[in-house]
């Protein structure tokens, strides 16, 4: 039991800086980005290139922990079935690996406007309409990443329910999440025009995640005998 509420401490702690490391990284990309105004982004990203390349790692470091925060559920929740608990880190993983490559895109728009002496064949308003095309190729990378997000939170919040150790109504905010985030990719891109539907995702991924983590953090596990799935 020791060993379990020292895992489910290092899975909050985890979960909780990958939370801050996204938040800082959407924070300066917002600061940043002006969609649909090349110039005006380019000398953002031109005047404050620190802080670009400090969101950039930022968002990767995001990456990072959030595969080793999926680790540590795993070996929290796999006494309960070991089978769905590797399926929520592969789709953990396979969002991770989406959202790390497509970083490339959101790089390329900096090196575009590096004023690289192989960029010179380019006009200044080229370079510009091409950085802001990689940085909505990242936006749109960004959101299928989201697809995997949203699919890891199903088998997550039913191990939650069943453990015995943590409690249910976790696990049900948890399995909610999952619809209610889905919504966000699918708003993005099947109705572009209705962006007031992924409002609730917002709303539910709020609540959801941050009560996890900070259960995790502060409370731990019950002292409980878990309700042990066989698999099938």
């Amino acid at each position: 039991m020791n060993s379990m509420k020292k895992t489910a401490r290092i899975a909050g702690s985890l979960y909780f800086i990958y939370i801050v490391a996204t938040i800082f990284a959407n924070t300066s990309r917002t600061k940043l980005f002006e969609f649909g105004n090349a110039i005006a982004t380019a000398n953002n990203i031109l005047a404050s290139e620190g802080l670009f390349r400090i969101g950039f790692m930022s968002d990767v470091l995001a990456g990072v922990l959030f595969l080793l925060t999926a680790w540590a559920l795993y070996v929290l929740l796999k006494p309960v079935n070991e089978n769905i608990a590797l399926l929520f880190v592969l789709l953990n993983m396979g969002g991770v690996a989406v959202q790390c490559l497509n970083m490339l895109n959101l790089f390329s728009a900096m090196l575009l406007l590096s004023g690289a002496n192989y960029l010179k064949v380019f006009q200044a308003d080229q370079l510009q309409a091409l950085a802001m095309l990689f940085i909505d190729l990242h936006k749109n990378g960004f959101m299928i990443a989201q697809l995997f997000y949203g699919a890891w939170l199903f088998p997550l919040g039913y191990l939650v329910f069943k453990s015995g150790y943590l409690p249910k109504i976790l696990g049900i905010i948890l399995m909610i999440e999952c619809f209610g985030w889905l919504m966000y990719p699918f708003q993005f891109f099947l109705f572009p025009a209705y962006e007031v539907i992924s409002y609730l995702s917002f709303a539910v991924g709020f609540i959801g995640e941050f009560s996890l983590t900070f259960w995790l953090l502060i409370k731990g596990v019950k002292e409980q005998k878990p309700d042990v799935l066989r698999a099938s």
